[in-house]
Order: C-alpha cells, then structure tokens, then sequence
C-alpha cells in the first residue's frame, strides 16, 4: 500500500516535488486556493482535496510551500487549517522562505493541537526542484525529521539537519544572501563582457567551467546569454521578498552586509523596469539597460 503524503501549495515548487513523490511511488494528495494549481497537481498524478485540513487528515505528513507569510498563518490556524485537522502527530515540513516570528508562531499552534511544524526551507529553485536537484535545511524537532526521511529523499538531493526550529530558516537566510550576490555577480560579468565586445555565449562558454564561475553563472547564464526572461524558475518579484526578508533579520542584528545592499539595487531596479514577473536572470537585462546596450541594433 502507497505511503500518502500532502502537498500545500502548488506553485512552481510544490508542482516539481509533487511530480517526484509520485514517481517515488508516493500517493500524493494537495490543496491550492488557485484551481489551475490543482489541475497541475492532478496531471502530475496527485490528487486535490478542499482544504489544508482535508490535506491533513489524509496524510500523515505534509509539504508547505508558501508565497507569504499570511498563507502560512493562514494554513495552519485558519477553520479549515492544518492545526485543527482530526487526529495529532502529524508533521508539516515548513519549505518556505517566510520571516522567522511568523513561523514560530505556526510552530507554537501546531503544538497546541498534538501537530509538529518543522522548519525546513530549500535551497535551490524550480529548475532544480524538477530534477530533485534542492537542499533541505532542516530544523526542529529531530525526531520528526528522521521519521521525514523518506519524503526527502523522493524530493530533494541533500538533506541536512541544522538543529532547533528556526535555524533552517536562518540558513537559509545566508544561502539567498549570497544567491542574490552571485547572480548579480554573473550578470555584471555579462555585460562587462558585451560591453567589450565579446558574444554572450562566448563570455558564457569560457568563465562556466573557470575558477570564476559560480553555481549562479552556471544556472542563470544561459537565460543571460539568450535573453531568456519569460519562464521564470524564481522571480525578481520572489527575490524580492526574500530581500526584505533578510533585510529584516540582518538588522535586528545589527550587521552590515554591504555587498549584499549594493547586489539588492538592481533587483529594486527589475522591478521598476517592469521585469517583477519575470525570471531573477533578468537583472542582465537591468545592467544593460543603465549601460544603454541593446542587443537587437548591430554594435557601433
């Protein structure tokens, strides 16, 4: 007999992992508010239910990933939420990237219904989440997360445990910090390049496999050399929100990350160029555009 497992959000993220727990042999069952989400989760071979709660008591344990904060709050403590579903010991892995108050808040009324939340944010985007190709950043209640080990592995490709709640979200904080740096970095470089005279794909082809070639430059840099903005894997509009995210936390810690405010900028910028929807690659579209480089017109 299949094990069930729940998904809760079924965007770009939870569809690919959806797809792969199927294929795991899982019986997947999953709630979105918006109906095409749910049509996607029956074509990779899952099943919609009504509500998170529904999800719930159908599933021993259930994936979470969230576009905000009030979808969470929303998810686990609303009358139809996760934490007043029938039954306990069910286990919520938490793969959001949501400001930490918030999620201990959702931990905390788990609690009080015999539930466990686990924080587990994943580094890697939808791209990678096709290919089982993500991080898990696990914390929490340790136990829980061994008993997850399964579901895991049947989405992603590592999975560490960092200890308690809150420092997989913390981590993951530190991981965006430096993919909103390198993808920033690799753009810069394409269009230093471009600037130089150089053919994107030539610049792209060379650093890929060069000491200065990052994890960022190899994933984003074809969507750079082929202005290829429209297919979004993550958006400037996402990346956004995760800014503010760690804006919020450096502070309360009173570090500076300098680098990382300079790398923001442009993102700010994307979206006042009317890129917010479109793939975080497209921060190459924004230097270009600042330096006045169009790459339809013959160079000069």
């Amino acid at each position: 007999m299949k094990k069930s497992v729940g998904i809760v959000g079924v965007g770009i993220m939870g569809t690919a992992m959806a797809r792969n727990l199927c294929q795991a042999g899982f019986d997947v069952v999953g709630y979105d508010p918006v109906p095409q989400a749910l049509v996607r989760l029956e074509e990779v071979g899952g099943r919609a239910l009504a509500s998170p709660r529904a999800v719930a008591e159908a599933a021993p344990v259930i994936i979470m990933s969230l576009p905000k904060a009030e979808a969470l709050t929303e998810v686990i403590g609303g009358d139809s939420g996760i934490a007043r579903a029938a039954g306990s010991g069910q286990i919520v892995i938490e793969c959001s990237t949501l400001p930490l108050d918030i999620k201990r808040m959702a931990h905390d009324e788990m609690e009080k219904y015999g539930k466990i939340l686990l924080d587990c944010p994943i580094s890697g985007t939808g791209a990678q989440a096709v290919n089982k190709d993500l991080v898990i950043l696990g914390s929490g209640d340790k136990e829980a997360f061994e008993r997850c080990s399964a579901v895991f592995a049947g989405m992603s490709r590592v999975q560490h445990y960092l200890g308690p709640f809150g420092r997989g979200s913390v981590m993951k904080y530190i991981a965006n910090h430096l993919v909103t740096i390198h993808n920033v970095a690799a753009a810069e470089a394409m269009v230093l390049g471009i600037k130089a005279g150089i053919d994107p794909s030539l610049v792209y082809d060379t650093l890929a496999d060069s000491a200065g070639t990052s994890r960022m430059f190899q994933m984003r840099g074809p969507l750079m050399r082929d202005e290829n903005y429209d297919i979004p894997t993550a958006t400037i509009r996402m990346q956004l929100k995760d800014i503010a995210i760690i804006d919020a936390f450096a502070d309360g810690l009173d570090c500076a990350l300098p680098v990382y405010a300079a790398a923001s900028q442009i993102y700010h910028a994307g979206a006042a160029l009317g890129r917010r929807e479109q793939d975080t690659a497209a921060v190459c579209a924004v230097l270009e555009t600042m330096h006045g480089i169009d790459r339809k017109k013959p160079a000069s």
